[in-house]
């Protein structure tokens, strides 16, 4: 394949949950692939991975020179992508990012797909990041309702499953459950307490104002993808037993009235969203009935706030490693693959 019709990929932190994720989102989706460099730290180099039939051997991400690479898919935490993220975009990559790194920087694009993929054209680093994964989907779930009447306020209480820690945390999970089950005594090691049949209301690090960054995350992030700063985001963040996917209470007020049956049908239209709105019994969308492994944001419990003549409640799941993280990062790269692709034709 040449140059015109095959990209040059690399995926840094491909060893991890969200670099596993990746690869294989982009073998699922026929990513138009050249040559694939698959990076992680000097302790995985030499070890072997297969991708679409192909075993394909773990590359120094110290030692790699990123000359030729044309999108760089990053999930190797915030350290690494501030020290390698801009010697790739100065060796031509554009570089998709997962961290918080550059999150927040006024020339860092932060872009949700479905939500403001023209934000892609707006890199002059080189560099877009992908937003945190409960930001993600609660904005995929929100955007279409603050463009039609606005949205003043924002109250929600994120259910975060243990993935979004890592895999230590889920090895915790799951040991803590299977001793508990057994009679035996846990150990909380990854979190400051047991996880398992237990719900934690602490996310990041404690912040000034009371709140944490995972918390504060919400907020900035909100802002900055809707482009309204007017906006206030209440966040509260709750570690739960959940392996995998991320739930979400939202409540919001909003600057016109919108009543929920205009904003079911006003979802059932919007892009990588799938309404689960019934009112019986499993008529809702859970990590495990529907979000987790699987690509849509899912929103249900839409109902008028009955204590706000604007307001509205919701209920919004999404695996959190997959739309949260490496989906997302893959539909930015198809963006910036089409807008080069349409740039070489003209």
């Amino acid at each position: 394949m040449n140059a015109k019709t095959s990209c040059n990929v690399a995926v840094v932190g491909a060893t991890g949950a969200v670099g596993e994720t990746m690869l294989k989102v982009l073998a699922e989706r026929k990513f138009p692939i050249g040559k694939l460099h698959v990076l992680a730290s000097e302790r995985s180099a030499g070890e072997k991975i297969q991708f679409e039939g192909k075993t394909l051997v773990i590359e120094d991400l110290a030692t790699f020179d990123p000359a030729g690479v044309d999108i760089a898919l990053f999930s190797a935490g915030g350290s690494v992508s501030k020290e390698y993220a801009p010697k790739f975009a100065a060796a031509g990559a554009v570089v998709i990012d997962n961290s918080s790194a550059f999150r927040y920087d006024d020339d860092i694009p932060l872009v949700i797909s479905e939500v403001n993929p023209e934000q892609v054209a707006n890199r002059p680093r080189g560099i877009i990041a992908n937003p945190n994964c409960s930001t993600m989907q609660m904005l995929v779930a929100l955007a279409p309702i603050h463009r039609k009447v606005g949205i003043e306020r924002i109250n929600v209480a994120t259910y975060q499953s243990v993935s979004g820690t890592g895999r230590r945390a889920l090895e915790e999970l799951g040991r803590q459950t299977a001793g508990l089950l057994n009679f035996q005594e846990t150990k909380a090691e990854v979190y400051p307490v047991q996880i398992a049949f237990n719900v934690i209301p602490h996310g990041g690090d404690f912040t000034d104002n009371g709140y944490t960054t995972e918390e504060m995350k919400l907020v900035w992030e909100t802002r900055k993808i809707l482009g309204d700063d007017s906006i206030g985001v209440n966040p509260t963040v709750v570690r739960v037993p959940v392996f995998y996917a991320h739930s979400e209470a939202v409540h919001i007020e909003t600057r016109e009235k919108l009543s929920a049956a205009d904003a079911r049908k006003l979802l059932e239209t919007a892009p990588g969203l799938e309404v689960v709105d019934e009112a019986v019994g499993g008529g809702y969308p859970t990590p495990v009935t529907h979000a987790s492994g699987t690509d849509p944001v899912y929103v249900g419990r839409i109902r008028d706030d009955i204590s706000h003549p604007r307001g509205l409640s919701m209920w919004v799941v999404a695996d959190n490693i997959r739309k949260g993280a490496a989906l997302n990062a893959v539909q930015v790269a198809e963006l910036v693959w089409a807008e080069q692709r349409a740039q070489n034709a003209a």
